[in-house]
């Protein structure tokens, strides 16, 4: 088997505006899918979060590997780290960090050729299935009115429910209930996750009490400020959310700051931030800067790495969940094929995907059923893209104009003057 072909598309799918601790989303969130047709004819598909930079490794990465076995995971693995320049995660909430983007969308292109060549899911090459069907959370947003970019499938998001909700504006813990109940109506998901860092802390502590006031202690709830308060700030908050955050994720910034938090507050820390590469791991456990590590394919590298940091979060005892990004369906499958063959991967895992429901690429978007995703039966990574949907999502990123996420641009766009600022609570 010989990889004869490599396609890379930029993709522009709409994204409403929602708030974080960088700033506010762009009215289209950028994505990069990658194609490896292989010399027999199949057709292996990865999706990455998309900018120029990234863009240019993985055409330089697709120049080197073509011709290759993709299953010589081993040997195009060292032809890519043979490429690569070090770079950093970066201080956003977004993980900056090309390469290993890179490596993660090849790698799973390649997973999903493997799997179609021989008959069989991308989780049995990993390994086997310990689970069936794939919880995922509520990822719920502060946001203004509007629901993203014009560019649809034909989704009238005039309609009620959820696709009407997620116009509305969600700027207070009232907002942020309405939101809950419309996404968990919709997607029956059975937890809850607040992106915060939007506001002054004591703002997001209230709606957490909302939350839980309006759903019951039976929903797991979370809190992710993006490590931008203070120490203070986030011991302040962590003892109001005692006995109610399921775990606090990455309430303040770096490893020893972390570990501070954790001393002071009796919640489980988690961490998509501090603790995101392999050289961080000694740290980890030296400072004991969290209970929790968020996995995501994407940031790590790939399926194979995935399952090497699940096996470290075995070894040391810390719990393991999975975060997300702005994505489409490929990323949905691959997410959901990885965290079917992890036996400790026991939280439900993180998924915008609501965000960008009715915009997808493939014949078939993959259902939520109670909140979760059964594990397709179909080969490979069991979807198929829709090449008509492709091409549409191509030339909306060539209209959109925009060709790297900056959310501090979009945030001066409604506060003029509006800077990004790593600590600011």
């Amino acid at each position: 088997m010989r990889i004869s072909d490599i396609h890379i598309s930029p993709v522009a799918v709409p994204d409403p505006p929602l708030l974080n601790a960088a700033g506010l989303h762009a009215p289209y969130a950028l994505r990069l899918i990658i194609e490896i047709v292989s010399a027999d004819g199949l057709s292996g598909w990865g999706e990455i979060p998309g900018s120029e930079a990234t863009r240019a490794a993985l055409h330089l990465a697709a120049e080197r590997i073509i011709g290759m076995d993709p299953w010589q995971l081993n040997r195009i693995a060292a032809t890519l780290e043979s490429l690569a320049n070090p770079d950093e995660r970066g201080a956003t909430p977004w993980d900056q960090r090309t390469w290993v983007h890179v490596q993660s969308a090849i790698e799973v292109a390649c997973y999903d050729l493997m799997g179609k060549s021989v008959g069989r899911p991308v989780v049995d090459l990993l390994g086997g299935a310990v689970r069936e069907r794939v919880p995922f959370a509520a990822y719920l947003f502060y946001k203004h009115e509007g629901a993203g970019g014009e560019f649809g499938f034909g989704r009238d998001e005039s309609v009620s429910g959820w696709f009407g909700a997620r116009q509305e504006a969600a700027l207070d813990p009232e907002g942020i209930v309405a939101q809950a109940r419309a996404m968990i109506a919709h997607y029956g998901f059975k937890s809850i996750k607040l992106k915060g860092g939007a506001f002054e802390p004591q703002v997001e502590v209230e709606s957490i009490l909302a939350l839980r006031e309006a759903f019951g202690p039976d929903v797991p709830l979370r809190l992710d400020p993006n490590a931008i308060w203070r120490v203070d700030s986030a011991i302040q908050a962590g003892k109001q959310l005692e006995g109610v955050l399921e775990y606090y994720e990455d309430p303040v910034r770096g490893q020893a700051n972390m570990a501070t938090v954790a001393r002071a507050v009796d919640i489980p820390l988690a961490t998509n931030m501090c603790t995101t590469a392999f050289a961080d791991l000694p740290g980890s456990i030296a400072h004991q800067s969290e209970a929790i590590i968020l996995s995501d394919h994407h940031f790590w590298g790939g399926f194979r790495a995935s399952l090497d940091l699940a096996r470290f979060c075995a070894v040391f005892g810390r719990g393991m969940s999975m975060h997300s990004n702005s994505h489409l369906g490929i990323s949905l499958a691959a997410m959901a094929q990885l965290a079917a063959a992890v036996p400790n991967l026991t939280y439900d895992c993180d998924t915008h995907y609501p965000w960008q429901d009715g915009y997808d690429l493939l014949v078939e978007p993959l259902p939520f059923e109670d909140g979760a995703v059964g594990l397709p039966s179909a080969p490979g990574l069991g979807i198929e893209v829709d090449r008509d949907k492709l091409a549409a999502l191509r030339r909306n990123y060539l209209a959109c104009g925009l060709t790297e996420r900056d959310d501090e641009i979009e945030m001066q766009k409604v506060q003029p003057g509006w800077t990004f600022q790593s600590t600011r609570w």
